[in-house]
């Protein structure tokens, strides 16, 4: 508790220093970007890039993690606000001000929700004619399905049949283009819309509302960092669908970095002619180093520095509270069905969720709530091994150990804890190796790790950036394994009786 404390002071000293985030696809990064470097030219900025979805990304606003975020009319009013129907800018700036939450900035372009199918197959050219095409497979982002303006509207205004499937976004192409779905939701800035020359259905009942691109912030925002929320509020109206298509097309199709892209749009932005629209055929092969280049890039110690502390500190704090309560368990019948369950309860709380509801809970997104996260799961096999390994010490050497005048404080320590050790350990490697893996979930609220890796690849579908996270955590998953079966030899040979 007292090392969450210390970290939960840290933001304190970055206050001046304006915090820009963004969801989990091509398009939330690019403006992600745009915005913080704009905002760098006047003083302090960060990029706290691809918090997840909508509710995950608010949740951050409103805890004061981030203090302003690219959004979309239709996505605040529909699905922020909760109105049943589309409301006015100043009806959304009424009911926003009561969360201390603004809006404005409008970019200059509408990406509105749209349904595709690939160009060459035969079907429905409208979501009217979609009713009439039972058999067709829904691939559809988990977020549109969940969305009060997504799947649930959309079906009961068109009366559709069809029963979606849940996909991430940033694979619902690849997966459309290899049959496996026929119809995916999708953004009409998309650039692979055209890379995959998908036909778009018509929304002849106009369920979609407009959703302009603008920026939610907290109120204080425009006082706090003047400077920078001028050079911001001065990208209004300054990015066309086509330039933002462009950009999307540049990252998904040309593989360059959501940076590299932001930079060289705000390069010739004042003034500059409108880019072009057209997205290549295909995507570029890529070349034969290029997951070597992406897995040794200038950012795997960083992302390594991060990993390991997520680690290190949540397993830490795993045993100082694991395995007393292990004791306790093992030292009172009564309790240990009690202290067992819950550890065993906790653990069965999906990540993501349980990620989402601490951002409120603490105020905060980043590395307080991940390790909050990984020292919950680490408990159980700590607990339960520690439990394991007491209840199996002889009941002989414990009379004898009493016999001997030892208090029960010392024969806990000088007798049943190191008998128990071998087992205790056993349930540490198990909590290390698990939190290995699950610290990569962290990325989705900020945390770093290897996992930032993975969330940018599955945002793209690139899968040289996939693997380039996946890779080396499962090296550090492996030589946690080694290292900690390394420790169990030794410590057998020296708990092991002279011949």
């Amino acid at each position: 508790m007292l090392l969450f404390s210390l970290l939960a002071g840290a933001p304190a000293a970055a206050d001046d220093v304006l915090k820009i985030g963004s969801k989990r696809f091509t398009e939330s990064y690019v403006l992600g970007e745009i915005l913080t470097q704009t905002a760098a030219a006047h003083g302090k900025a960060a990029h706290r890039q691809g918090l997840g979805n909508t509710a995950i990304v608010l949740a951050a606003l409103q805890a004061g993690s981030i203090d302003v975020y690219p959004e979309y009319l239709g996505t605040i009013d529909l699905e922020i606000l909760k109105n049943p129907a589309p409301t006015s800018l100043p009806q959304m700036r009424a009911a926003l001000a009561k969360l201390g939450l603004g809006v404005g900035v409008p970019l200059g372009f509408n990406n509105t929700y749209a349904l595709a199918l690939r160009g060459d197959s035969d079907g429905p050219t409208s979501l009217s004619q979609l009713a009439a095409y039972p058999a067709l497979r829904l691939g559809l982002s988990h977020e549109f399905i969940g969305r009060a303006d997504g799947w649930p509207g959309l079906a009961r205004r068109y009366g559709l049949p069809q029963a979606p499937r849940g996909l991430d976004h940033g694979i619902a192409y690849a997966a459309q283009a290899e049959r496996q779905v026929d119809v995916i939701d999708i953004y009409s800035t998309d650039a692979k819309i055209a890379q995959y020359k998908l036909r778009v259905l018509d929304d002849d009942l106009g369920y979609f509302p407009r959703y302009d691109a603008v920026l939610l912030y907290r109120l204080d925002v425009p006082a706090r960092f003047g400077a920078r929320w001028q050079a911001i509020a001065a990208l209004e109206g300054r990015i066309p669908s086509a330039q933002m298509i462009a950009m999307n097309a540049a990252v998904e199709v040309g593989q360059r970095s959501f940076a590299a892209v932001a930079a060289d749009w705000l390069k010739r932005a004042p003034g500059a002619a409108p880019a072009t629209t057209a997205a290549p055929a295909s995507a570029p092969a890529p070349a034969a180093g290029a997951l070597m280049a992406r897995l040794f890039d200038g950012k795997l110690w960083q992302l390594t520095g991060e990993h390991l502390f997520l680690v290190l500190a949540s397993v830490g704090l795993a045993c100082l509270a694991g395995i007393p309560l292990g004791v306790l368990a093992a030292g009172s019948p009564r309790l240990r069905q009690s202290v067992l369950a819950l550890a065993g309860l906790l653990q069965t709380v999906p990540s993501l969720a349980l990620l989402a509801m601490l951002i409120p809970l603490l105020g905060m997104i980043g590395t307080v709530p991940a390790l909050v996260a990984l020292f919950v799961y680490a408990l159980l096999p700590i607990v339960r091994n520690t439990c394991t390994g007491l209840l199996q010490v002889p009941a002989g050497l414990r009379t004898a150990a009493l016999a001997l005048g030892l208090t029960t404080r010392q024969r806990l320590l000088h007798v049943d804890l190191p008998l128990a050790l071998p087992v205790i350990l056993a349930g540490v490697k198990t909590a290390a190796v698990m939190s290995v893996g699950t610290a990569t979930i962290a990325a989705f609220i900020g945390a770093g790790g290897y996992g930032e890796r993975i969330t940018i690849g599955l945002a793209l579908n690139d899968n040289n950036m996939l693997l380039a996270g996946a890779i080396p955590a499962a090296v550090l998953a492996l030589l946690t394994q080694a290292g900690f079966e390394l420790l169990e030899k030794l410590l057998g040979r020296r708990l092991a009786p002279p011949v």
